[in-house]
Parts: C-alpha cells; structure tokens; sequence
C-alpha cells in the first residue's frame, strides 16, 4: 500500500449533492429510532449520528447524517438522489406516529468546510458528529480527510459560512479521502452497513431495539461472517459510482464495487470501495465497466486500483 499524500485544504463549498428530508413532531425521535441504525432517542443536541435506513434483509436503501433542531425537530441528510424515494418508503411507516415527514432541501443551506474554516467553529479535538448550534445554524464536525478539518454547515437557506470558496471538485475528494460513504442511487441495497464501516464510523448500535435489517446487521457483527469492508483506493483514470471491482485471477466473479469517486488534485481519481476483505492486499485488482451476460472482465480495458491506508481504525468483528 502506498501512503495518501496530505493536502491543505482552506474554505467553504457550496453543497449541491445532499438534500434535507424534515421530521417534525412528538414521535419524531422514537419513529426514527425504530426504522435507522442508529439511536436517535438518546440523541443529544450536541451530537449529529451517521445512521443507516435498510431493508429487511440488512441491505442499505439509503445513508443519513442526523441531528436534532429542537426537541421535536430533526434533519437527515441525504443524496439527493434517494431522497424522493426513501422519503415515500420512510413515510409508509409513519402511521400513527406523532410525526410529519417532508423533503426540505430548499429550506436549508448546506456548505463543506475545511481547514482554517472549520477551526473557526469548531475546537481542534472535536470528534467526528460533534455537533455545535451558531445562531440559526448547526456546525457538525465530520471525519478528517487528507490532514484537514472538516465540517458540515446546515442552515437556513441564504445563511452562508465566512470563509474564501473552495471547488466544488476539492470538497467531493475530501469526502472520499475520509472514507465515510455517502449512499447514492447506483449502489442502493448493495450492502450491508459494516461493508461500508459503518459500525467502525459511529453509524450502527448494537444495544438499540429493533429497526429493518437489525437481526441481519447484528449476525454479519457477532457471527464473524463479514466479509467485506470499504477501502480507499487510487487509479490513474476516472472511476464511477457502481463500477465493479476484479482480481486478475477471477475474471468472471467481482470482488467488489465502486462507491464513490472523484478526481484527485495531484491527478487521477479517488474511490471508495466495498470489497471482499481478502482482495484488500492485492496488487492486481482493476475496475471494469458493466458487463454483458455471460462476458468476462477484461483486465486490459479495465482500471487499475491501488489499495491505500484508511484513515481511521476498524472495528475488530466480535
């Protein structure tokens, strides 16, 4: 493995990806506690969670980022791309829930932060999903990414952060550089949230009650039968989201997939990627496009990966 080179990042992004889905009532809370991996009861407004909304069978439909407004106001955030559909499958268990979902994006402005202006709103040992109200707005603290501080900024629609703008393109690698996968269309129920480290990111409880998926998350933890994990990887050519992964020593049978990418400053392209624990040492993984029924991935026309370091520890399975 090759170490990820570091990179000054300073300033703020405009975020155009995620949306807002809004819950507001009594039973915001308890309802979302019963359907996300995470505990949203004992949610504090200190502290935002990462939190996975799954199928039945542990696979994930969609990932949140959550916090707290108020007592009874919270805020999931989301790529746009599953907001619609997640908020109509999130809807059809509300029932008699005290509780009103709704798409919210265009209430909210949403900016990245790095660097000097993270620092500014938040204390240098700030954890990841600390969460800070300034005025109007909530400043929380997301994974570090390249060597630099980062946050999220989520306010009223028209509040912006101080700071000078930094691309778009910079902000999307730092996301993939911290390794904490934000779900979009291609990969819906894909994995399961430890194939995206989820339980290693804050993402999964393991003492909560019940919620969709939670027998299938709670074996792949307790029965030692994960086995796969995200890795950051480098290639020197564009990779996308949904493009499989393969070994030259099966051509036929993919060993992982493609999360999230974005073109690397120093050139080239960032990814995440979900794949078999096993294939995680090896020097001759590559991505290729879709393939055809009963075609072969072909290593000469696919996209060479390289493994690099993740950023933070896993979790050992239990």
């Amino acid at each position: 493995m090759t170490q990820p080179k570091t990179l000054p990042l300073n300033g703020i992004t405009p975020i155009s990806h995620l949306g807002v889905i809004r819950a507001v009532g009594a039973d915001a809370a308890s309802f979302l506690h019963g359907q996300l991996s995470n505990d949203f009861v004992l949610l504090k407004q200190d502290q935002a969670r990462l939190a996975a909304f799954c199928t039945a069978k542990g696979r994930m439909l969609a990932s949140f980022i959550g916090f707290k407004r108020s007592a009874d106001e919270i805020v999931l955030i989301c790529d746009r791309s599953l907001l619609a559909p997640t908020l109509k499958r999130l809807s059809m268990f509300v029932m008699r829930a005290q509780c009103k979902l709704s798409d919210a994006t265009s209430d909210f402005a949403l900016y990245g932060l790095t660097g000097t202006a993270a620092a500014q709103y938040l204390s240098a040992d700030s954890a990841p999903w600390a969460l800070k109200a300034v005025g109007e707005a909530h400043v929380l603290a997301l994974y570090p990414a390249a060597g630099n501080q980062r946050a999220l900024w989520v306010a009223p629609a028209g509040q912006a952060p101080a700071g000078e703008l930094l691309s778009e393109d910079l902000w999307l690698w730092s996301e993939v550089q911290s390794v904490v996968a934000t779900l979009s269309a291609p990969v819906v129920d894909a994995f399961v949230p430890q194939m995206l480290n989820y339980e290693s990111l804050g993402g999964v409880n393991f003492k909560k009650g019940c919620y969709p998926g939670q027998e299938i998350v709670a074996r792949s933890q307790f029965r030692g039968t994960l086995k796969r994990r995200a890795y950051l990887v480098h290639a020197d050519k564009a990779l996308s989201v949904g493009q499989e992964v393969f070994t030259a020593e099966d051509l036929e049978q993919a060993t992982g997939t493609v999360v999230q990418a974005a073109a690397a400053p120093e050139g080239g392209w960032a990814a995440i990627v979900s794949m078999q624990i096993a294939s995680s040492t090896r020097d001759d993984l590559f991505a290729h496009a879709a393939l055809a029924e009963g075609q072969s991935a072909d290593a000469a026309h696919g996209v060479a990966l390289q493994v690099q370091p993740l950023p933070y520890e896993l979790l050992a399975d239990i």
